[in-house]
């Protein structure tokens, strides 16, 4: 497994009965999880969440505030920093089982200064800020304008030159083909693409269905000896397997390098590891 174990301000507390208590820097949160079909490890933790996002009999949820929180705040990774703010869809603004995957991309591009990352379905630019302070120049590409102008709130708060990057806000499939008839050609490649959404048509977009198509398509914007290609999954289903087959036949079968694909995770205080989804990397051995 990929396990994200080197945060300061976050951590997972507790997990249990469907759910996970998290530190959030200052603030404790517990939400929805469901992947924890487990009892909880110590009952009398969870009386100390000062929020409680709570899900719907009619789909959907909200959030219970036992405590006034502010509308957003500020936590650290390193010298990246991040808003958090508790929205309506349960997230914060931040997947922080993603540092594994932050880590290693800025491992890589320490061989390349000035390399060219695209990063889809990119939200608030977590790795966006990872690679951009190792030296890429990061082209972050999302859908949601809200999402957009986060990301740009975030590399203002991590002191990143704005020169470093390129925020698009436009669905993913439909900027790398245009990338693709442009010439354009990038030296990484990472996406987080959703498991359900809806295409630039208002078409019904199933990860399960779209991923080779997708990931095959973005093969074509890698220059000719690029670093690296991650992909992350938060499918039910998409084993980490299933992305190293995507690899192996878009990529490795081109190009050569290696492939590791595993399970994305984080520690809990009480004990065991919480499951995030999985995420497949190609690295190239040049």
């Amino acid at each position: 497994m990929f396990l994200a174990d080197k945060w300061k301000d976050f951590e997972v507390i507790d997990t249990g009965e469907g759910e996970k208590l998290e530190r959030w820097g200052d603030y404790l949160l517990a939400r929805p999880d469901p992947q924890v079909i487990w009892p909880r490890g110590e009952e009398r933790l969870w009386q100390k969440a000062q929020a409680h996002y709570l899900r719907s009999d009619r789909g959907g949820g909200a959030w219970d505030f036992r405590e006034t929180l502010p509308e957003k705040w500020v936590i650290s990774y390193g010298d990246l920093r991040f808003y958090v703010r508790p929205t309506g869809f349960k997230h914060t603004g931040l997947f922080p089982e993603q540092a594994a995957n932050w880590d290693a991309m800025a491992a890589l591009l320490q061989r390349r200064p000035g390399a060219r990352v695209l990063n889809l379905f990119a939200y608030t630019g977590g790795a966006s800020l990872a690679c951009a302070a190792a030296g890429a120049h990061v082209t972050h590409v999302d859908a949601a304008k809200g999402m957009v102008l986060w990301a740009k709130e975030n590399r203002e708060l991590s002191a990143l030159p704005e020169t470093s990057f390129r925020f698009i806000v436009e669905d993913a499939l439909s900027f790398v083909r245009r990338e693709i008839r442009r010439g354009s050609r990038y030296d990484g490649v990472v996406m987080d693409p959703p498991s359900y959404g809806r295409g630039p048509g208002g078409e019904v977009w199933k990860l399960e269905n779209e991923l080779y198509r997708l990931a095959d398509t973005c093969a074509q914007v890698l220059s000719p000896a690029p670093l690296s290609f991650f992909i992350n999954s938060y499918t039910t289903g998409l084993q980490p397997a299933v992305l190293q087959n995507i690899l192996r036949k878009t990529v490795a079968s081109r190009l050569g390098g290696v492939i590791d694909s595993e399970e994305l995770c984080l520690p809990v205080r009480t004990g065991g590891v919480l499951p995030c989804g999985a995420t497949g990397r190609w690295i190239n051995e040049v």
